[in-house]
């Protein structure tokens, strides 16, 4: 069997991994995608990086995008879309895929739409409640389409969907890493009791980080901190924030641990370690939340299609896990302050979090390689 797999960004190549790590060995697998974070940036993405560690084939994939506000790139992007289509053509009739995977995200678009082209059958899946763009765009190309949740089904054509969950790495399933004492080797901080684990996603979020920024004292002044800035260069985060670092007393500094990028190897020690996570709410984020059972602070982002990360944000938040606090009129002290407040009521949300830990499927990688050697055998 040969597989392709496009994961059109960091959130979607989450789930991508995880299906690569159970993908039986004589399959011979390439993973598409991109190469840098950002147009304009040249820090390279999460997908690649981590393809290069892993020695993961891995074929960049060079297209445009639909923006959703008008910058100093959307012409460049706009006209890369012919590109796009040309490589992904070439890519597909270089390596000859059984079939294509596609976990969504821009980069997903011209291979798919190739693949149909060129007769290739077409696996599909949805890590969201609803449905992202690129998914609707291909979805009637597509021979099946996997999705996480029963939610997002009425999008899709009934025929055509299974749910298989939304597939979890290895790392999350080894012995019970829910317990204290799996947390207790997970990374190592100060005397304080509590941590405090601080994600902006794969690439980071200048927001979150400005945020953080206002209120870092005061949060090391009672807990530990680990926070992961991300890896774009446009507005220095990381550099910023080391420098304040430096100029903390010893103490401070002790309990404050920062990180460009955390490989996705590594993500499960993180979350073990904490007491709380403060987040963006990409679905892929809130069901390793979910999976852990870990209280958090949400911050969607303030735009996306249909505002898509508030509604997985209301989604964990009325499980009685979660809280939500709105970026546009979120402040350094308003955080602080709810910190404080969800560390006052952290058992409860410790026991709320029960109910959503028996919604994730652990089996859901071997699931949708079940549905692509279906595929595979119906074509």
């Amino acid at each position: 069997m040969k597989l392709i797999i496009v994961a059109g960004g960091g959130g979607h190549f989450a789930p991508a991994l995880a299906v690569i790590e159970k993908l039986p060995k004589d399959w011979e697998v390439l993973v598409v995608g991109r190469k840098y974070v950002f147009e304009g940036d040249q820090s390279f993405s999460l997908e690649y990086q981590t393809a290069k560690k892993l020695n993961i084939p891995f074929q960049p994939l060079t297209t445009g995008r639909l923006q959703r506000k008008f910058t100093r790139y959307t012409i460049n992007s706009l006209l890369k879309i012919p590109v796009g289509l040309a490589q992904a053509t070439n890519i597909l009739t270089r390596f000859k895929p059984d079939v294509v995977l596609s976990f969504g995200g821009y980069v997903s678009v011209p291979i798919t739409l190739s693949a149909s082209i060129l007769r290739i059958p077409i696996v599909i899946h949805e890590q969201t409640l609803e449905a992202g763009i690129a998914n609707k765009m291909v979805a009637n190309l597509a021979k099946k389409i996997c999705i996480s949740w029963e939610q997002s089904g009425k999008f899709f054509p009934e025929s055509k969907t299974v749910i298989t969950g939304n597939p979890l790495r290895k790392e999350f399933e080894v012995g019970d890493m829910r317990t204290d004492s799996y947390k207790k080797n997970g990374p190592q901080d100060k005397s304080y009791e509590k941590t405090i684990y601080i994600t902006g996603g794969s690439s980071g979020s200048h927001a979150i980080n400005v945020l953080i920024e206002g209120c870092i004292e005061k949060l090391l002044e009672k807990y530990n901190v680990i926070h992961q800035v991300g890896e774009a260069s446009e507005y220095k985060d990381f550099e910023r924030l080391v420098k304040l670092r430096e100029n903390m007393t010893p103490e401070l500094q002790s309990g404050y641990r920062l990180y460009k990028f955390i490989d996705p190897s590594k993500v499960a020690d993180f979350l073990n370690k904490a007491d709380l996570v403060i987040s963006r709410s990409g679905m892929n984020t809130v069901t390793e939340l979910m999976y852990f059972g870990k209280p958090s602070i949400l911050i969607p982002l303030p735009y996306g299609q249909h505002l898509e990360q508030l509604k997985n944000a209301e989604f964990i938040k009325n499980l009685g896990i979660a809280e939500i606090a709105e970026q546009n009129s979120l402040t350094p002290e308003k955080l602080l302050l709810l910190v404080d407040k969800m560390f006052d009521n952290i058992d409860m949300y410790i026991k709320n979090a029960e109910a959503g830990k028996k919604l994730i499927d652990i089996n859901a990688a071997d699931k949708i390689i079940e549905v692509i050697k279906n595929v595979r055998n119906e074509t």
